[in-house]
């Protein structure tokens, strides 16, 4: 039934492969019975195969078994879910906040609880895909801005003077590893009136000492901003959450989705999410080496040479040209033992190789890495 699209996706280079590793996530992975050096996942403070955390689960595991068996509001969650929302309001200065069982899924219930018929969305025109999906389940209007341009964004807020307003936007950008010009952008919240929709999948545990995008500008919380966030990467759990007013999480519970009609997260992935917050707010030293290392690979690409297309983050982005050229320097990577797999269409408009780098490398691990893309 599909032979003839795949046959399409074959021919320019676009089939994908599931490649599923056989040991914990870390800088080193196995994969097929072979070691690699990873450069691709977004555990940035390696923090997926912690004890603290496998410890935490498996006590919660004995307490509360395995299956949630329902959805929250079905009595699936346990006291520990409650537990971690508290804490995360707390961690991002907040009212309220509410887990969801992905950032996907936060996105997607989020944005079409808030979104109205009489609501105008603004969204960057590089937001992750979860948040183009909640756009388009919600009741609302959409507009796309350029990319972090607040000029744009200011003219498109003039056109709709009388609505309610949400501006949407990525803390961290996934692809590019750029960060959203929030102070502006909070302005021109201020000035015109809208709500702020924050996705912070990739600043949570990263910039700002690990609390956000908005303790990284030195600003606070207000009550028309909206964060969003993940478990699942910085904090190496799993699971979504948006922060807000208590208004606006009891709103969420009452019209989310993809909430409303998923059975709950286990309650021994919700003990590995507090454990993993609870390293973040009393332990810096995994972040200041996350940003050394960081700091140690940014340089070294661009003494060799390359564009790194404005990082400003533990996401880097090498442009190779073409897919080609993406799946060649993919393979010759693997070849030399270092995993950092080809990026391409409709992941992003241009491909190209992403490193993420983590705390958990090494020198010789960074090093390593440096030596392979200097011989492409």
């Amino acid at each position: 039934m599909f032979e003839e699209h795949l046959a399409r996706l074959r021919k320019v280079n676009l089939e994908r492969k599931i490649r599923d590793r056989e040991s914990p996530q870390g800088p080193r992975i196995v994969i097929h019975g072979k070691e690699y050096v990873q450069f691709a996942s977004n555990d940035y403070l390696g923090l997926a195969a912690d004890p603290s955390l496998v410890n935490k689960a498996a006590e919660a595991m004995t307490r509360f078994g395995f299956g949630a068996g329902a959805s929250r509001l079905l009595c699936g969650g346990s006291s520990l879910h409650g537990e971690l929302e508290k804490k995360m309001a707390s961690f991002k200065g907040t009212e309220s906040a509410l887990v969801f069982n992905s950032g996907y899924s936060a996105n997607v219930g989020a944005i079409q609880a808030l979104g109205t018929a009489d609501t105008v969305l603004f969204s960057d025109e590089l937001n992750h895909a979860s948040i183009i999906d909640g756009c388009r389940l919600s009741r609302s209007a959409t507009i796309v801005y350029r990319h972090k341009d607040t000029a744009d964004l200011e003219a498109c807020l003039k056109k709709k003077p009388s609505s309610r307003k949400i501006v949407i936007t990525d803390a961290v950008f996934s692809m590019d590893g750029d960060i959203a010009p929030i102070p502006d952008i909070v302005r021109l919240c201020r000035a015109y009136g809208a709500y702020l929709y924050v996705d912070e999948a990739h600043a949570t545990g990263v910039i700002g000492k690990g609390r956000g995008v908005f303790p990284h500008f030195s600003l606070g919380p207000e009550p028309w901003i909206i964060q969003m966030g993940t478990f699942s990467k910085a904090l190496g759990s799993f699971g979504g959450f948006v922060a807000g007013t208590a208004e606006t999480i009891e709103w969420a519970v009452n019209t989310a989705r993809s909430l409303i009609f998923s059975t709950a997260l286990p309650a021994c992935v919700i003990a590995a999410s507090l454990a993993a917050l609870e390293l973040v707010e009393s332990d810096s030293q995994r972040i200041d080496r996350l940003w050394r290392n960081r700091e140690k690979l940014a340089r070294g690409l661009t003494a060799a040479g390359f564009d790194i297309s404005g990082s400003e983050t533990p996401i880097i982005p090498l442009r190779t040209g073409s897919i080609e050229n993406t799946l060649r320097v993919a393979g010759y990577l693997r070849e030399q033992g270092i995993f950092a797999p080809a990026i391409r269409p409709p992941a992003v408009r241009e491909s190209r190789i992403r490193i993420t780098v983590t705390a958990a490398h090494t020198d010789e691990d960074i090093e390593r890495l440096l030596e392979a893309v200097k011989k492409i």
